[in-house]
């Protein structure tokens, strides 16, 4: 990913405006409507806005469930963000591009999907539910950064890695996850608290 990408960013005094909160927010539809509402979006070069804490960069975050069991990872040493290597993690997804909103339809959602089918391949159908958002200050990734969190619900555990960046991948019982938060991102560990 190029330095001089632009990327999707809302103003931090918007999502302040709105609700500030730190951790993991179950979504309601009006603040999922304010939060996200597309007159609020502008495209900023990556280079800038990763320190730059007057914006935030908007990070689909999704989850991937079948039945009792999570898709999981270790970020590798592959991975665009060298802040977050060898920390397992739950979340697939990444930054939404302006050239996401060159075609049709809505730019985060194109961007959505193209962040997952780069990343990792189903080999299974799904339904998609907005599950929250999650927000870190406390470090200098979480501080440029917001976290949409989508919830896929497989109907088989058929995920297959694309990318280098996702090592050790599978599924595994959300309780065991559980037990084992410590050794995730902080954005995971706040996902687990919102699916318990």
């Amino acid at each position: 990913m190029p330095a001089d990408e632009r990327v999707l960013c809302i103003p931090t005094s918007h999502f302040h405006a709105l609700g500030y909160f730190h951790g993991g927010r179950r979504t309601d539809e009006a603040y999922r409507a304010a939060l996200l509402d597309p007159a609020r979006f502008s495209f900023h070069a990556r280079s800038q806005v990763e320190t730059d804490p007057s914006f935030k960069q908007l990070i689909p975050y999704v989850l991937l469930r079948h039945d009792d069991s999570l898709f999981h990872y270790r970020r590798g040493a592959t991975g665009t963000e060298t802040r977050l290597r060898s920390l397992r993690s739950l979340g697939i997804g990444g930054h939404i591009s302006e050239t996401d909103a060159a075609g049709p339809g809505d730019p985060y959602a194109n961007g959505t999907m193209r962040e997952l089918m780069e990343e990792v391949t189903i080999a299974a159908n799904w339904t998609e539910r907005l599950l929250g958002f999650i927000n870190d200050d406390r470090t200098p990734v979480g501080s440029v950064h917001l976290g949409i969190v989508h919830l896929f619900n497989l109907d088989r555990a058929e995920v297959r890695s694309n990318e280098a960046a996702l090592a050790d991948a599978g599924f595994a019982p959300i309780a065991t996850l559980s037990s084992e938060r410590e050794q995730f991102e902080t954005w995971s560990q706040f996902a687990l608290e919102m699916l318990a």
